[in-house]
Protein backbone atom coordinates (compact mmCIF):
# COMPACT_ATOMS: atom_id res chain seq x y z
CA UNK A 1 0.00 0.00 0.00
CA UNK A 2 1.15 3.47 -0.60
CA UNK A 3 0.80 6.27 2.21
CA UNK A 4 1.51 9.51 2.43
CA UNK A 5 2.74 11.11 6.04
CA UNK A 6 3.55 14.38 7.08
CA UNK A 7 4.26 15.92 10.67
CA UNK A 8 4.45 19.43 10.78
CA UNK A 9 6.38 21.38 14.14
CA UNK A 10 5.71 24.40 15.46
CA UNK A 11 8.12 25.95 17.87
CA UNK A 12 8.35 29.08 19.54
CA UNK A 13 12.10 29.92 20.15
CA UNK A 14 13.36 32.61 22.40
CA UNK A 15 16.78 32.32 22.71
CA UNK A 16 18.47 30.21 20.19
CA UNK A 17 18.33 26.80 20.89
CA UNK A 18 20.00 23.36 19.52
CA UNK A 19 17.99 20.53 17.88
CA UNK A 20 18.47 17.30 17.09
CA UNK A 21 15.63 15.47 15.63
CA UNK A 22 14.57 12.34 13.91
CA UNK A 23 11.68 12.65 11.27
CA UNK A 24 12.71 10.86 8.27
CA UNK A 25 11.11 7.25 7.80
CA UNK A 26 14.25 4.52 7.90
CA UNK A 27 15.11 3.37 4.76
CA UNK A 28 14.64 -0.41 3.89
CA UNK A 29 12.47 -2.35 6.28
CA UNK A 30 9.82 -3.56 4.52
CA UNK A 31 9.69 -0.11 3.24
CA UNK A 32 10.20 2.24 -0.07
CA UNK A 33 10.23 6.02 -0.02
CA UNK A 34 9.32 7.42 -3.55
CA UNK A 35 9.13 10.90 -2.54
CA UNK A 36 10.13 13.05 0.20
CA UNK A 37 10.33 16.58 1.46
CA UNK A 38 11.70 17.84 4.33
CA UNK A 39 11.22 21.98 5.03
CA UNK A 40 12.42 24.07 7.59
CA UNK A 41 11.13 28.10 8.04
CA UNK A 42 13.09 29.96 8.44
CA UNK A 43 15.88 28.31 6.55
CA UNK A 44 19.22 27.69 8.03
CA UNK A 45 22.08 25.39 7.95
CA UNK A 46 21.40 21.78 8.99
CA UNK A 47 23.25 18.95 9.85
CA UNK A 48 22.48 15.21 8.28
CA UNK A 49 24.04 12.11 10.15
CA UNK A 50 23.12 8.81 10.96
CA UNK A 51 23.01 7.39 14.52
CA UNK A 52 24.33 3.77 15.82
CA UNK A 53 20.81 2.09 15.21
CA UNK A 54 20.79 3.41 11.46
CA UNK A 55 18.32 5.83 12.04
CA UNK A 56 18.86 8.78 10.23
CA UNK A 57 19.17 12.36 12.80
CA UNK A 58 19.67 16.11 11.96
CA UNK A 59 21.22 18.86 13.82
CA UNK A 60 20.77 23.09 13.77
CA UNK A 61 20.65 25.71 15.68
CA UNK A 62 17.09 27.11 16.04
CA UNK A 63 17.09 30.85 15.74
CA UNK A 64 14.64 33.23 17.56
CA UNK A 65 11.13 33.65 16.41
CA UNK A 66 8.60 31.24 15.06
CA UNK A 67 10.24 28.50 14.02
CA UNK A 68 8.15 25.86 11.69
CA UNK A 69 9.28 22.10 10.55
CA UNK A 70 7.33 20.35 7.78
CA UNK A 71 8.21 16.87 6.78
CA UNK A 72 6.44 14.59 4.52
CA UNK A 73 7.53 11.93 2.31
CA UNK A 74 5.24 8.49 0.10
CA UNK A 75 6.09 5.61 1.05
CA UNK A 76 5.11 1.94 -0.17
CA UNK A 77 4.63 -0.66 2.95
CA UNK A 78 3.28 -3.79 3.04
CA UNK A 79 -0.04 -4.31 4.21
CA UNK A 80 0.50 -6.55 6.74
CA UNK A 81 2.30 -7.83 9.62
CA UNK A 82 4.06 -11.06 9.54
CA UNK A 83 2.89 -13.35 12.60
CA UNK A 84 4.73 -16.89 13.79
CA UNK A 85 3.02 -18.58 16.42
CA UNK A 86 5.68 -21.56 17.42
CA UNK A 87 8.76 -19.37 15.84
CA UNK A 88 11.32 -20.79 18.41
CA UNK A 89 13.82 -19.28 20.90
CA UNK A 90 17.32 -18.39 20.10
CA UNK A 91 19.75 -18.83 22.78
CA UNK A 92 21.73 -15.46 23.67
CA UNK A 93 25.30 -17.77 22.52
CA UNK A 94 23.36 -17.89 18.64
CA UNK A 95 22.28 -15.00 18.35
CA UNK A 96 23.92 -12.19 16.13
CA UNK A 97 26.13 -9.24 17.55
CA UNK A 98 23.47 -6.52 16.53
CA UNK A 99 21.25 -7.42 18.41
CA UNK A 100 22.77 -8.32 21.71
CA UNK A 101 22.11 -4.78 22.79
CA UNK A 102 18.49 -5.31 22.57
CA UNK A 103 18.74 -7.70 25.51
CA UNK A 104 20.16 -5.36 28.52
CA UNK A 105 18.60 -3.58 30.35
CA UNK A 106 18.17 0.98 29.19
CA UNK A 107 16.82 4.22 30.47
CA UNK A 108 13.49 3.34 30.42
CA UNK A 109 13.22 -0.33 30.21
CA UNK A 110 14.62 -1.53 33.54
CA UNK A 111 14.28 -5.69 32.37
CA UNK A 112 16.40 -6.75 34.80
CA UNK A 113 13.19 -5.49 37.59
CA UNK A 114 10.41 -7.76 35.70
CA UNK A 115 11.71 -11.80 35.44
CA UNK A 116 9.50 -12.85 38.29
CA UNK A 117 6.58 -10.71 36.36
CA UNK A 118 7.76 -12.38 33.12
CA UNK A 119 8.26 -15.89 34.00
CA UNK A 120 4.77 -15.66 35.55
CA UNK A 121 2.42 -13.96 32.75
CA UNK A 122 4.33 -16.93 30.14
CA UNK A 123 4.04 -19.87 32.37
CA UNK A 124 3.42 -23.15 30.46
CA UNK A 125 4.00 -21.21 27.33
CA UNK A 126 6.27 -22.45 24.06
CA UNK A 127 9.25 -20.51 24.22
CA UNK A 128 10.17 -17.97 21.51
CA UNK A 129 7.04 -15.89 19.55
CA UNK A 130 4.55 -17.75 21.87
CA UNK A 131 6.15 -15.99 25.15
CA UNK A 132 6.09 -12.26 23.15
CA UNK A 133 2.30 -12.63 22.50
CA UNK A 134 1.59 -13.43 25.66
CA UNK A 135 3.59 -10.70 27.30
CA UNK A 136 1.92 -8.14 24.40
CA UNK A 137 -1.68 -9.34 25.52
CA UNK A 138 -1.23 -8.79 29.43
CA UNK A 139 0.15 -5.57 28.36
CA UNK A 140 -2.92 -4.93 26.41
CA UNK A 141 -5.18 -6.13 29.67
CA UNK A 142 -3.46 -4.61 31.93
CA UNK A 143 -2.49 -1.25 31.25
CA UNK A 144 -4.83 1.24 30.01
CA UNK A 145 -3.98 3.12 26.84
CA UNK A 146 -4.56 6.68 27.27
CA UNK A 147 -3.20 8.55 24.51
CA UNK A 148 -1.90 12.23 25.39
CA UNK A 149 -1.87 11.17 29.33
CA UNK A 150 1.79 11.34 29.45
CA UNK A 151 3.89 13.96 27.82
CA UNK A 152 7.27 12.95 28.84
CA UNK A 153 8.61 9.66 29.02
CA UNK A 154 8.52 7.44 31.80
CA UNK A 155 9.87 3.76 32.61
CA UNK A 156 8.40 0.54 32.37
CA UNK A 157 8.77 0.48 36.60
CA UNK A 158 6.38 3.52 36.57
CA UNK A 159 3.95 2.38 33.77
CA UNK A 160 3.32 -0.91 35.20
CA UNK A 161 2.84 1.08 39.00
CA UNK A 162 0.51 3.46 37.72
CA UNK A 163 -1.64 1.11 35.19
CA UNK A 164 -2.61 3.53 31.96
CA UNK A 165 0.18 5.10 29.45
CA UNK A 166 0.39 6.35 26.09
CA UNK A 167 1.81 3.83 23.32
CA UNK A 168 5.31 4.73 23.95
CA UNK A 169 4.59 3.63 27.61
CA UNK A 170 3.33 0.46 26.58
CA UNK A 171 5.74 -0.54 24.47
CA UNK A 172 8.42 -0.05 26.80
CA UNK A 173 7.02 -2.22 29.42
CA UNK A 174 6.45 -4.90 27.01
CA UNK A 175 9.78 -4.41 26.09
CA UNK A 176 11.34 -4.74 29.48
CA UNK A 177 9.00 -8.13 30.14
CA UNK A 178 10.75 -9.71 27.05
CA UNK A 179 14.24 -8.89 27.73
CA UNK A 180 13.62 -10.33 31.53
CA UNK A 181 13.06 -13.49 29.56
CA UNK A 182 16.49 -12.84 27.12
CA UNK A 183 14.51 -12.40 24.43
CA UNK A 184 15.74 -9.47 22.38
CA UNK A 185 13.21 -6.32 22.10
CA UNK A 186 13.32 -3.06 20.43
CA UNK A 187 11.00 -0.06 20.48
CA UNK A 188 10.21 1.18 17.27
CA UNK A 189 7.84 5.07 16.74
CA UNK A 190 6.67 5.74 13.22
CA UNK A 191 3.56 6.57 11.47
CA UNK A 192 0.13 4.23 11.36
CA UNK A 193 -2.57 4.40 8.64
CA UNK A 194 -6.22 4.60 10.59
CA UNK A 195 -4.61 5.44 13.93
CA UNK A 196 -7.52 6.65 16.52
CA UNK A 197 -6.99 9.62 17.57
CA UNK A 198 -4.22 10.32 14.74
CA UNK A 199 -0.40 11.55 16.08
CA UNK A 200 3.09 9.41 15.99
CA UNK A 201 2.99 5.77 17.38
CA UNK A 202 5.18 3.52 18.96
CA UNK A 203 5.20 -0.27 18.98
CA UNK A 204 8.13 -2.73 19.81
CA UNK A 205 9.39 -5.79 17.65
CA UNK A 206 10.73 -8.90 19.62
CA UNK A 207 13.79 -11.25 17.92
CA UNK A 208 12.61 -14.60 17.42
CA UNK A 209 13.47 -17.39 14.94
CA UNK A 210 15.81 -15.16 13.48
CA UNK A 211 13.74 -12.11 12.51
CA UNK A 212 12.10 -9.46 13.89
CA UNK A 213 8.34 -9.67 14.19
CA UNK A 214 6.24 -7.04 15.25
CA UNK A 215 3.56 -6.35 18.23
CA UNK A 216 1.29 -3.87 19.74
CA UNK A 217 -0.09 -3.70 22.80
CA UNK A 218 -2.46 -0.61 22.29
CA UNK A 219 -4.07 -2.33 18.98
CA UNK A 220 -6.95 -5.50 19.23
CA UNK A 221 -5.59 -6.54 15.85
CA UNK A 222 -2.20 -6.43 14.31
CA UNK A 223 -2.20 -4.94 10.71
CA UNK A 224 0.08 -2.96 9.03
CA UNK A 225 -0.18 0.33 7.20
CA UNK A 226 3.11 1.24 9.29
CA UNK A 227 6.04 3.41 8.37
CA UNK A 228 9.07 3.43 10.94
CA UNK A 229 11.19 6.58 11.23
CA UNK A 230 13.51 4.63 13.92
CA UNK A 231 14.36 1.60 16.18
CA UNK A 232 16.12 2.42 19.41
CA UNK A 233 16.13 0.19 23.06
CA UNK A 234 13.64 3.05 24.16
CA UNK A 235 12.74 6.67 23.86
CA UNK A 236 15.92 7.71 24.88
CA UNK A 237 16.97 6.62 21.49
CA UNK A 238 13.81 7.46 18.89
CA UNK A 239 12.69 11.18 20.39
CA UNK A 240 11.12 12.69 17.22
CA UNK A 241 13.02 15.60 18.86
CA UNK A 242 15.66 16.80 21.70
CA UNK A 243 16.38 20.31 22.62
CA UNK A 244 19.10 21.47 24.48
CA UNK A 245 18.10 23.98 26.96
CA UNK A 246 14.83 25.89 28.07
CA UNK A 247 14.64 28.24 24.93
CA UNK A 248 12.14 26.43 23.10
CA UNK A 249 8.84 25.50 23.29
CA UNK A 250 6.76 23.15 20.71
CA UNK A 251 3.49 25.07 19.70
CA UNK A 252 1.94 22.23 18.09
CA UNK A 253 2.57 19.07 16.27
CA UNK A 254 0.27 17.82 13.45
CA UNK A 255 0.61 14.72 11.98
CA UNK A 256 -1.97 13.15 8.68
CA UNK A 257 -1.31 9.84 7.58
CA UNK A 258 -3.31 9.08 4.37
CA UNK A 259 -4.26 5.91 1.74
CA UNK A 260 -2.88 6.93 -2.04
CA UNK A 261 -3.64 3.69 -3.33
CA UNK A 262 -4.70 0.31 -2.17
CA UNK A 263 -1.98 -1.71 -4.01
CA UNK A 264 0.14 -3.91 -2.47
CA UNK A 265 4.14 -4.57 -2.85
CA UNK A 266 5.50 -7.62 -2.64
CA UNK A 267 9.34 -7.83 -1.27
CA UNK A 268 11.58 -10.51 -3.41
Amino acid sequence: MKLRVSCNLRFQVIEATVLILMLRPFRGIQQWINREVYTIKPAIPMIESTDSFGNSRQRLVAPIGDFLIHTSAEVMVIDRVDVAPGARFIEIQHLPNEVLPYLLPSRYCESDRFGDLAREIISDTLPGYDQVNKINTWVQKTVHYLPGSSDIPVSAVEVHQRGHGVCRDLAQLAIALCRSISIPARLVVGYYYNLQPMDLHAWFEAYIGGKWYTFDPTQNTLRGGRVIIAFGRDAADVSVFHQFGSGCLLNGMDVRVDLLDNSSIIYL
